[in-house]
């Protein structure tokens, strides 16, 4: 049986499938700062969707912070007990000085973060299931598997959700994972590698962190793109591929991976799309995913400039006024939408045997 989890609990209809916590942001003497990546970026998202008269507090789904059994779905005991020493947590997060850090300070001003956004992802596969579509501000992890992590990436929150989605949702036995992140998703590509019920389609640069040739054996749908690559050639190679990969798996969930650091000038991702062509690339996911009625789930992964908090934002605007996402579509849809279609195929079956 599964272990008791508060993660899966009952959200209130009012609220809009939009996970976040202001536990999210990790701030502490300046330290984030030594890191390329924004770690205050999740709340500058909410901000703008605030100011934008989108969303309000009330309306939001508080994440809260995954428990260690919570964890241990996925990751081994001995990898958790690993994160209790400061110098561990300074090699996944690439920031020297945690490692002089008692780690109790660590646990609390680095890893709870970090546990409270994986929270919000598995929260989301659950709602994502429930409403037909949900976005975690947070998450994204994909470089951290079940025992190993790296690149920032402390949990392996998107094999967690999908676990959690797995042994506790009836009908979910299938999941994609697309992965729009700059960089190879290697965490849950080594966690689902011989998993045939977990379809992975990554596109990334080929020239850059982690180039895990062993990780690369589990990509169903290899997309690897050469420094520099701009808007018509990314776009082009997305949309075809997408659809592709949702042919070819039928899942009953997207994972969305909608990393930001494919922008212009990303000092890690080596990319060049615009920010239109982001917002145009999570646009093509989601009308894909309307398109062959699979719920989604978008965590927001990667992204190393500034700017990156205004674009995810602008993005889910632009979902929202083209009615790929909408409240009051999330909470009228069905409780599981591909269920709700495949009844609604069988009345018509039955109503054209009944003309003939």
């Amino acid at each position: 049986m599964p272990h008791r989890t508060e993660l899966y609990h009952e959200v209130p209809p009012t609220c809009w499938p939009i996970v976040y916590s202001p536990d999210y942001n990790i701030t502490f003497m300046g330290l984030e700062k030594l890191h390329p990546f924004d770690a205050g970026k999740w709340g500058k998202v909410i901000n703008f969707l605030k100011e934008e008269k989108l969303i309000a507090d009330d309306l939001i789904v508080q994440a809260r912070e995954a428990t260690e059994e919570d964890l241990l779905v996925v990751h081994t005991r001995r990898y958790l007990n690993k994160l209790k020493w400061s110098f561990v947590v300074a090699t996944i997060t690439e920031i020297p000085p945690v490692l002089f850090l008692p780690n109790f300070l660590v646990q609390r001003k680095v890893l709870k973060p970090l546990r409270t956004q994986t929270g919000g992802t598995i929260m989301a596969g659950k709602l994502a299931i429930d409403r037909g579509w949900a976005i975690n501000v947070g998450g994204g992890f994909h470089h951290c598997s079940s025992d190993k992590g790296g690149g920032f990436c402390a949990y392996a929150d998107i094999t967690l959700a999908i676990k959690f989605l797995f042994e506790r949702v009836e009908g979910v036995s299938k999941a994609t994972i697309i992965d729009l992140d700059a960089h190879q998703g290697n965490g849950h590509e080594r966690d689902f590698m011989d998993d045939h019920k977990v379809y992975i389609m990554d596109v990334y640069n080929r020239y850059i962190y982690p180039g895990d040739g062993f990780a690369k054996r589990a990509i169903k749908r290899k997309i690897e793109l050469d420094w520099g690559t701009e808007d018509t050639e990314y776009l082009q190679k997305v949309q075809t591929h997408v659809e592709g990969a949702l042919n070819e798996s039928r899942p009953d969930i997207i994972i969305y991976n909608a990393g930001t650091d494919i922008l212009d000038g990303d000092p890690l991702g080596g990319l060049a799309i615009s920010p239109q062509g982001i917002v145009k690339r999570d646009e093509v996911v989601f009308r894909a995913a309307r398109n062959h009625r699979i719920p989604i789930l978008m965590v927001t992964s990667g992204g190393y400039q500034k700017r990156t908090a205004r674009i995810i934002a602008d993005s889910i605007l632009n979902l929202h006024n083209l009615r790929l996402i909408d409240k009051e579509l999330a909470t009228s849809e069905a409780k599981n939408p591909k269920v709700e279609l495949m009844i609604r195929e069988s009345i018509l079956d039955l109503t054209n045997l009944s003309l003939q």
